[in-house]
């Protein structure tokens, strides 16, 4: 009967320490978040009580499980699986504290720097750097439960010493996966693209959505999703309309009749720009810009905030003006001359 009750006492002592500590940290954590409301990293720590749970409860069994004698005809197993159990815990709960204060760390500076364009620089380094983390933490705690198993210590020194031709099979065999990688950090560092910029790759227009160490994700205006390796915003030309400030100049034309009321249309065009709220003030005129034995081509130079306003404000202004000539003045629309043949005089 003891052997049964001892262990079974460990277990839930085990079992009832974490849950207390788990509560007690929870409690102190949700203390501190209501007390710092300047930050959210008291609040993002909570995030962090199941990995702590493990890792404490794993480290009490571990302490207690031989001297009460838990499976003692398999103690070394046990042991063995403790410490797996504890390798990936512990792992599993410093990736989760460094995403946690990464996350506050941008929360505050985002919320302090008035530069949007900074802000989403910082977003897309923080994202990357923390993915980085969380590639190398995996990596580190998988070999370091590899290296518990006796048969992996005992052939370490035959793959250490074949470590380097490996490398090189190994840089070959992924080149382009390699070349992702660094062109994935180049973007984190060299600033080219960021979460949130507006950008246009193979005439397909959108926003960056989400950039990971290998590929990019761009959200066109028709809500699909272009996914891209990382490695063609480094190597081939892109167009950013984020780069610099989202300001956008846009431009409207019109075929029309030589007779067209120009001047007129001038007036019209800066009543029509008043009157749509995308237009940012900065632009707004009118000219003829070519001209053809049958039509004029006049154009609309508009300004507006971003890519979206500026497409909306183009769409805008083009309909608002056709419409007013059409009810106005439609002499001034094109228009396709047609006469009979005078026939040649051959008196």
């Amino acid at each position: 009967m003891e052997n049964v009750l001892r262990p079974a006492l460990v277990v839930g002592a085990a079992l009832v320490l974490t849950l207390v500590a788990g509560w007690v940290l929870d409690l102190l954590l949700r203390k501190a978040d209501a007390r710092h409301t300047e930050t959210p990293l008291w609040g993002l720590l909570r995030r962090c009580g199941p990995p702590f749970r493990l890792v404490l409860g794993t480290a009490a069994l571990q302490a207690a499980y031989r001297p009460a004698g838990i499976l003692p005809a398999h103690a070394a197993g046990v042991g063995h699986a403790l410490t797996l159990v504890q390798i990936a815990s512990t792992a599993w709960l410093l990736v989760a504290v460094a995403a946690a204060v990464v996350e506050a760390a941008y929360a505050r500076y985002a919320a302090a720097s008035p530069d949007d364009a900074r802000v989403r620089r910082v977003r897309t380094q923080v994202t990357l750097i923390q993915r980085v983390l969380t590639a190398l933490a995996v990596v580190v705690a998988a070999a370091a439960m590899l290296l518990t198993f006796p048969p992996m210590r005992t052939v370490g020194a035959s793959v250490l010493a074949s470590a380097g031709v490996l490398g090189i099979v190994a840089g070959i065999a992924a080149q382009a996966s390699l070349g992702n990688l660094f062109a994935g950090l180049q973007i984190a560092f060299g600033d080219t693209v960021r979460i949130g910029d507006t950008v246009v790759v193979d005439k397909e227009w959108g926003k960056v959505e989400e950039i990971t160490l290998t590929f990019l994700v761009v959200r066109t205006w028709d809500e699909r999703r272009i996914t891209m390796p990382v490695s063609y915003f480094t190597g081939k030309p892109y167009e950013n309309w984020s780069r610099g400030g989202a300001q956008m100049t846009g431009t409207v034309f019109w075929h029309l009749d030589h007779s067209a009321p120009v001047a007129l249309m001038r007036d019209k065009l800066a009543e029509i720009l008043k009157d749509i709220p995308e237009w940012d003030g900065r632009t707004g005129s009118l000219a003829v810009t070519d001209t053809t034995p049958n039509t004029i081509v006049v154009r609309a130079v508009v300004t507006a905030k971003d890519g979206d306003d500026v497409w909306t404000l183009r769409c805008a202004v083009r309909e608002r003006l056709i419409t007013w000539l059409a009810a106005e003045h439609p002499y001034a629309l094109p228009r396709v001359t047609t006469a009979e043949a005078t026939p040649r005089d051959t008196a």
